[in-house]
């Protein structure tokens, strides 16, 4: 769940044309204001190029967007279930971070089934999900009061085990192309760190990659390359980063509070991101393919 982190600073794009024709790095609207809740986070595409992103009509759902952005009800999560960040692996299969239940959800795209993957009352809340090239689930686990925050790993089978401890508030989180690396960024704190993953998937020192003097994080991925792109809650872009902690660019998104994002598109070149303000999915086209689009080609 997003801090709400005021500020905004009005940034124009740089534009730059693709092969195509397409603009790049413009962001436009992809839903009608109001299409979501505020609490619109998530989001994830499937391989077919659908965008599936929390809180959609109300609380408690799992919206479905085609890339032409016409949306429903996808699924309504269990109880009081409301979900957060999604990830899909390998083999299509949903997990969504449930933070009102303390649960990674489990999801069949196909049937709809909706069961509990792992759970762990110890966790503050499950806030946003990473996976590694072998399955592995990595939650970010955030306390907002505290300001604080921790790390969980989900194996395969559902086992959950904290990682990383003593954080500030941990919010996005991916796992490297390689699977070497998991980075985490902190809201309140404004840094951005990456871990080393052991051979076990423990998680070895950190080490900070980049501070930011203003506003905060929220979601975060890599594209194929391996270059970060996080929102910047509060600023109203998103910034694409090397590992390294050098800005490449900086994308207006139409909203001062964008929460999360993913790559998707039918060559993994568009970016979605689910932004508060006109709670709506906005997108924009860039370069470089995503992590995730990448993967699922390399599994065909």
């Amino acid at each position: 769940m997003a801090a709400r982190i005021g500020g905004f600073l009005g940034l124009v794009a740089v534009l730059s044309t693709g092969a195509a024709g397409q603009d790049l790095f413009l962001a436009a609207p992809l839903t009608s204001p109001g299409a979501f809740t505020p609490g619109i986070e998530g989001p994830a595409c499937d391989a077919q190029g659908t965008i599936f992103a929390v809180n959609f009509a109300e609380q408690g759902t799992i919206g479905r967007v085609s890339p032409d952005g016409r949306g429903e009800v996808f699924v309504r999560l269990p109880g009081e279930s409301v979900g957060n960040g999604i990830v899909f692996d390998a083999s299509g299969t949903m997990f969504v971070a449930d933070y009102v239940g303390h649960n990674v959800l489990r999801i069949n795209p196909e049937t709809r089934a909706i069961d509990v993957f792992a759970h762990e009352p110890a966790m503050n809340q499950p806030n946003d999900l990473a996976i590694a090239p072998d399955g592995t689930l990595y939650a970010s686990d955030p306390n907002w009061s505290a300001g604080s925050g921790q790390i969980w790993k989900i194996s395969t089978s559902g086992k959950v085990d904290r990682v990383a401890s003593d954080l500030g508030t941990t919010n996005g989180i991916e796992v490297s192309p390689d699977g070497k690396w998991l980075y985490v960024n902190e809201s309140v704190q404004r840094n951005v760190w990456k871990f080393p993953i052991q051979d076990d998937g423990t998680l070895g020192e950190k080490r900070l990659i980049r501070q930011f003097p203003d506003h905060g994080f929220d979601g975060m991925r890599c594209d194929s390359d391996g270059n970060l792109a996080i929102t910047r809650h509060g600023k109203g872009t998103v910034i694409l980063m090397t590992p390294d902690g050098e800005i490449l660019r900086e994308v207006d998104v139409l909203g001062k509070f964008p929460t999360n994002l993913c790559f998707g598109g039918p060559d993994g070149r568009t970016v979605y991101v689910t932004e508060v303000e006109h709670t709506r999915l906005v997108s924009f086209r860039v370069e470089t393919p995503g992590l995730s689009w990448q993967r699922r080609q390399e599994g065909e």
